[in-house]
């Protein structure tokens, strides 16, 4: 078990205002962990940190055994799969779904002068598929459906075979047919043994796939509770976290919650 992420009493200051407040949070490489909490409570910042794209203001972050400051953060990068949709929102619209997956290889968004070699075609191909977008390799990426954009954002995080793998709301905003046909591959993909640690926000429990083995809660920048998911995704945890009494029920492996 190798420790991928940790994070030691880490804040993050914006305008004067604690984004993120005295973080103290450890994942090791066989973890797939879920992050929840209200609105505004950094969940978005805690994942940039993750992904080597912002540094704290405070405290201290080591990612893959790196401390950011002190590093590279290009090459780290390198070894960390993100897919959000800020991410996308980079992704040229005439770029083919193939090259949108391959780029990732070198961490970049739109095909310049890199060179691919042949084995990097296949291994995108094999990906793409594995995401249930093989017909879709040669489309222009503007021309896909939200459902089938978000699967190629995965591909793409997916592609250079991370050994951290960092999800932003992958499934928001779908219908209910494109959302578990995902979520379904997703589950997949975090059950199997040689998967990366993995790393998803969510706003919604029902989106949580199963296979995920932990969970963090964040209110107000600061962690509410922490650990095995079965144990930190509860009624009593989410109600105080949210504000609201809330009575949170698992079905088959999938979370659901609702109002009491």
């Amino acid at each position: 078990m190798k420790e991928v992420l940790a994070l030691h009493d880490v804040s993050v200051v914006r305008d004067g205002k604690k984004i993120l407040d005295g973080v103290n949070w450890q994942v090791s490489d066989n973890e797939r962990w879920v992050i929840v909490g209200p609105n505004g409570a950094g969940k978005t910042t805690l994942l940039k940190i993750a992904a080597a794209q912002l540094q704290p203001s405070s405290g201290t972050a080591r990612v893959l055994g790196e401390t950011l400051g002190e590093i590279n953060v290009f090459d780290l990068r390198t070894r960390i799969g993100f897919a959000s949709t800020a991410i996308a929102g980079r992704i040229p619209n005439s770029e083919r779904v193939l090259d949108a997956v391959m780029t990732a290889s070198y961490a970049i968004t739109g095909r310049f002068k890199e060179k691919y070699e042949d084995v990097d075609e296949r291994r995108a191909r094999r990906v793409l598929a594995e995401w249930d977008l093989s017909e879709y390799a040669d489309r222009p990426f503007g021309t896909l459906s939200d459902g089938e954009k978000k699967r190629t954002q995965i591909a793409r995080a997916v592609m250079p075979d991370p050994e951290l793998l960092l999800l932003d709301e992958p499934v928001a905003s779908l219908d209910i047919g494109a959302r578990e046909s995902t979520i379904k591959i997703l589950s997949g993909y975090a059950s199997h043994p040689q998967a990366p640690a993995i790393i998803m926000v969510t706003h919604h429990l029902e989106e949580i796939p199963v296979g995920f083995t932990h969970a963090l809660v964040l209110n107000a920048g600061k962690v509410s509770a922490a650990g095995p998911i079965n144990t930190t995704l509860t009624t009593d945890k989410l109600s105080e976290a949210f504000g609201i009494a809330l009575e949170v029920v698992l079905l088959n492996g999938r979370f659901a919650v609702r109002a009491k």
